[in-house]
C-alpha cells in the first residue's frame, strides 16, 4: 500500500501537476526583478537628467560668480557680487526641490544673507559654494553620461534597422568608430548597443545617487541648525489641519441638522398622524404613509451623501483612478483624467486628492466658462501630485471665496504644496503635490 502511494506521489509529480507552481515561481520572480531593474534604472535616467539641467545652470552661475569676484578690485564685483549669490542660492532651492521630488525630503537651512560682509561669514553660503562647484563639475559629467549613454544604447541597438541606409562611408558606431557594410559588422554594433542597455541598467542608479550626495549632504540644515522655521510651518500646518477638521465637522452637522434631521422629523409626524387616522380614514392613512415613505427615501439619500463627503465608497471599491472618472464622467464640461499612480496612497491623501479634484471641477463648471478640463495625476517618489487645468477665462482669485482656500487647507493638512496659476485670459492650473503617506 505505502509503495503503491509512493509510486503514485511520483507520477503524479512527473506529470507536471504540483510540480508546474514551482517551476514558475522563478519565472515569475525573474520577470518581477527584471521590472523592477528597468523601473529604478528609468527613475535614475529621470534624476541623471534633472540633474543635468541644474548642473549646466550651475556652471553659468560659477562662471558669473567667478567674474564677480575677479572684478572686486575694480569695484564693479561690489555690485555684481550680491546678485550672483542671489542667483546661487535661488539655483540651491530649485535643487532642494528637485531631490525633494525623491525621499527623503531635504530640509533648508535659515534664509541665507546676500550681503558680502554676512554672507562670508555664514556657514551655509560656504556649504552652498562648495556644492556648486561640485555640482558644476561631476554633476555635469554624470548628467552628460546619464542622457548619451541611453542614446548610445538606442542608435547601436537599432544600428541593423538603418544600416542598409546608410551612405558607404558614414556608417559608424557610436564611439565613432567606422565598420564596414557588412551583416556581421551590423550585428556587432547591435551588440555593443545591447552592452549600452546592460550599462544603463546597472550603472544608472548608483550615477543619480552619486549625483544627489552633495546636495543632500551640503544643501541640507547642518546638525544643529534652527530649524524654528521649519517648526513653525509644521506648527501653523497642524493648525491648518485642526481649523479643517473643525470646518467639515460643522458641514456635516448642518447637513444633517438641516436636511436629514428635519425629515425624520417629519417622517415622524406623519406615521404619527397616519396611525390616528387608519381607524376612521384608510384612504388618507395611505396617502400620509406615502409621503412618509418619500420623507424616509429622501432622508435615506441625504444620510448617503453625508457619508460619501466623509469617504468616498468608490475610493476602496475602485481606487483613485476609478474615483476620478467617476467625477469627470459628472463634470459639467468635457473633462480627461490621465492617471498613473501604481502605488496605493494613505486613506486619507487618496481622499484629500478625491475632494481636491471634485472641488476643483465645481469651480470650472461654475465660475470659469471652459469648455474642456484636464486632471493629471502622477505617483512616485513618495509623492503624489496633481494638475488641474482648463481652457476658461481665468483670474481665479483665493479670496473670492471659490473654494480654493479650502483646498489650500486640505492639501496643507498632509503637509502638501498647492500652487495656483490663473492669468486674465487663462488658462488656470491648479497644482497639488501631497506626501503619499503610509
Amino acid at each position: 500500500m505505502r509503495a503503491d502511494q509512493a509510486s503514485g506521489a511520483s507520477t503524479h509529480s512527473e506529470s507536471g501537476g504540483p510540480a508546474a507552481p514551482r517551476r514558475a515561481r522563478p519565472v515569475a520572480g525573474l520577470k518581477g526583478a527584471a521590472a523592477r531593474t528597468a523601473s529604478a534604472a528609468l527613475a535614475a535616467l529621470e534624476q541623471l537628467a534633472g540633474g543635468l539641467g541644474t548642473s549646466m545652470l550651475a556652471l553659468i552661475v560659477l562662471a558669473g560668480l567667478l567674474v564677480s569676484v575677479l572684478t572686486i578690485p575694480l569695484g564693479v564685483g561690489l555690485l555684481l557680487t550680491p546678485l550672483a549669490l542671489r542667483s546661487v542660492h535661488a539655483l540651491a532651492r530649485r535643487e532642494r526641490d528637485r531631490l525633494s521630488r525623491w525621499v527623503p525630503e531635504i530640509v533648508a537651512p535659515h534664509a541665507p544673507s546676500t550681503r558680502l560682509r554676512a554672507a562670508w561669514s555664514d556657514p551655509v553660503t560656504y556649504r552652498t559654494l562648495c556644492w556648486l562647484v561640485v555640482h558644476a563639475t561631476l554633476g555635469l559629467l554624470l548628467g552628460l553620461l546619464g542622457v548619451l549613454i541611453p542614446l548610445f544604447a538606442v542608435r547601436d541597438s537599432t544600428f541593423p534597422l538603418y544600416w542598409p541606409l546608410a551612405p558607404e562611408d558614414a556608417a559608424s558606431t557610436s564611439l565613432g568608430f567606422g565598420v564596414a557594410h557588412t551583416w556581421l559588422d551590423a550585428t556587432s554594433v547591435c551588440l555593443l548597443g545591447l552592452g549600452w542597455i546592460v550599462v544603463v541598467l546597472a550603472l544608472a542608479p548608483g550615477m543619480a545617487r552619486l549625483q544627489a550626495v552633495p546636495g543632500r549632504r551640503l544643501l541640507t540644515a547642518p546638525p544643529g541648525a534652527d530649524l524654528s522655521l521649519r517648526i513653525a510651518e509644521l506648527t501653523a500646518s497642524r493648525a491648518g489641519a485642526l481649523d479643517a477638521h473643525a470646518t467639515e465637522l460643522r458641514r456635516i452637522e448642518r447637513s444633517l441638522h438641516d436636511g436629514t434631521q428635519n425629515r425624520m422629523v417629519t417622517v415622524t409626524v406623519l406615521l404619527g398622524a397616519a396611525r390616528r387616522m387608519v381607524a376612521r380614514d384608510p384612504e388618507g392613512a395611505d396617502e400620509l404613509l406615502e409621503r412618509a415613505q418619500s420623507a424616509a427615501e429622501q432622508a435615506l439619500g441625504e444620510l448617503r451623501t453625508v457619508s460619501r463627503s466623509i469617504l468616498p465608497p468608490v475610493l476602496a471599491d475602485r481606487g483613485l483612478e476609478g474615483a476620478l472618472s467617476g467625477l469627470a464622467a459628472s463634470c459639467g464640461v468635457l473633462c480627461d483624467i490621465d492617471v498613473d499612480a501604481p502605488e496605493r496612497c494613505a486613506a486619507s491623501v487618496e481622499a484629500t486628492a478625491y475632494f481636491v479634484v471634485a472641488e476643483a471641477l465645481t469651480n470650472i463648471s461654475r465660475h470659469s466658462g471652459a469648455h474642456r478640463a484636464f486632471v493629471t495625476v502622477r505617483g512616485g517618489a513618495g509623492r503624489l501630485r496633481l494638475r488641474i487645468e482648463d481652457d476658461g477665462h481665468g483670474g481665479a482669485d483665493e479670496e473670492a471665496g471659490t473654494g480654493l482656500s479650502g483646498i489650500r487647507r486640505r492639501v496643507a493638512a498632509h503637509d502638501g504644496s498647492l500652487t495656483l496659476s490663473s492669468p486674465p485670459g487663462g488658462p488656470t492650473v491648479v497644482e497639488v503635490v501631497l506626501p503619499r503617506g503610509v
